[in-house]
């Protein structure tokens, strides 16, 4: 790992396009995984496995006798103790599949990453100064999985769900990923088209987008994870009314802001214009900068979403469009890193 670390070691006929189109293929798998967990999430299936197993959780229960055993584990918890009993065992192996399938992609991004990231330093193929912040990358997404494991143990023995901050460190953490990706593949890209290119630089105005971007996700988190979204079907009002009733205090200021069901469902509904305004202005910059493709996914991205969270409301969030949502969500997420690339590549330049 030292050695793959160093500069030394890729000093060899480097290969950034190539690079660049791994680190794509990557991202879109991590973008799977967060479709594949916003199905998880919804269909309620992230507690059937109760035990993480990294290596051995591969193979799925193939016996009745081991579909049995899997299922007296999850009767233990307190989710089926008080809100799933008398569930059958085809439904369990339902939700179990879901979960099941969540754990199973993050062990193909694990492989997918780590096996060509050791072809590529063997073969001397990586940049100068890329070596870093691949094998950072790649620390990155074995720290989701333990994060995966810290979420799902929060909901094990008290409650009947997970920690919703918890699930927002997880959801948070994959599209950190998805970002760092997009931006390494595009700083890449630009070293394959000119010897001489240095990465990008994040601008005030990206960064501030950013932040912006990531209160509003982690409101996003905040409101799946409390189950917020139920609390009013109606657009643009609440049940009648501009600022929710039924809004009470939490012990804090910060937990009834990301605690109470009504405040954070108010507050993701609203903060979604302050981002979206900072994203429109982005798109402009990215266009100015010369990057007509980002400022077009940027708006795309934005339009979808956004349509996408209304129609999610008034459906009483229909499981389709809620899963959309996540989805167009983390393609926001890209085309923003991508535009936030594009601005900071033309300050470069």
């Amino acid at each position: 790992m030292i050695a793959i670390a160093s500069h030394r070691a890729f000093a060899g006929p480097s290969r950034p396009l190539a690079l660049a189109r791994w680190l794509l293929a990557v991202a879109a798998l991590v973008f799977a995984m967060v479709v594949v967990g916003g199905i998880t999430r919804l269909t309620e299936s992230g507690l059937s496995i109760t035990e993480w197993k990294p290596i051995t959780g591969a193979i799925p229960p193939l016996t009745h006798d081991q579909w049995m055993a899997a299922f007296h584990a999850y009767q233990q918890i307190p989710e089926y103790r008080e809100l799933k009993q008398g569930m059958s065992l085809g439904d369990f192996q339902f939700i179990f599949f879901w979960e099941w399938m969540h754990r199973l992609l993050g062990r193909v991004i694990g492989l997918a990453f780590a096996l060509p990231l050791l072809w590529f330093a063997w073969k001397r193929a990586i940049p100068s100064g890329y070596g870093l912040r691949l094998v950072a990358l790649l620390a990155l997404g074995g720290l989701q999985g333990a994060i995966g494991w810290w979420m799902v143990k929060s909901g094990l023995s008290v409650r009947t769900d997970v920690s919703h901050y918890r699930l927002a460190v997880h959801l948070l953490t994959a599209l950190f990923i998805i970002a760092g990706l997009v931006w390494t593949a595009l700083d890449l890209t630009a070293l394959g088209r000119h010897t001489r290119a240095t990465p990008a630089r994040l601008t005030p105005f990206a960064a501030l987008t950013l932040v912006a971007l990531f209160i509003q996700l982690m409101f996003g988190a905040f409101t799946a994870g409390l189950n917020a979204g139920y609390v009013s079907n109606t657009w643009p009002l609440m049940n009648d009314h501009l600022f929710p009733e039924g809004v009470m205090g939490q012990g804090s200021f910060w937990a009834t802001l990301s605690s109470d069901p009504y405040l954070v469902h108010f507050i993701h509904r609203w903060w979604a214009w302050v981002a979206a305004l900072l994203l429109i202005l982005l798109a402009r910059k990215a266009k100015k900068a010369g990057s007509r493709g980002a400022s077009i996914a940027i708006t795309a991205a934005l339009g979808t979403q956004i349509a996408l969270g209304i129609a999610t409301v008034l459906s009483g969030i229909a499981l389709p469009l809620a899963v959309l949502h996540q989805a167009v969500g983390a393609l926001v997420v890209a085309s923003a890193a991508w535009g936030a690339h594009a601005v900071g590549a033309g300050r470069r330049a």
